[in-house]
């Protein structure tokens, strides 16, 4: 994969509580926000590859669930990480 094991340590040490906490709302929807923006670079070059597109429609989809359960959970994890990736506009 174009992750390696030590940026994705480094991602959920940022995000999460630490290194290992790979289960935390906040370390996969950074890992999901990462996984997006390279599958959108990728299908700007390769606009006919359907089966990516697929994949990032269902990704986009799994991050929104993640971040409805985070607002309604603790709204204020859920600005913190809004702001911190930059999601909304």
């Amino acid at each position: 994969m174009y992750l390696t094991k030590e940026e994705k340590g480094k991602m959920f040490a940022q995000f999460g509580k630490n290194e290992q906490d790979t289960g935390s709302a906040e370390g996969q929807i950074a890992l999901m926000t990462k996984r997006i923006d390279h599958i959108s670079k990728h299908l700007k070059t390769n606009r006919k590859d359907f089966n990516s597109e697929r994949s990032l429609v269902k990704l986009v989809g799994k991050r929104r669930n993640l971040l409805n359960y985070l607002k309604n959970k603790d709204i204020l994890r859920y600005r913190a990480i809004v702001k911190d990736l930059g999601l909304r506009k």
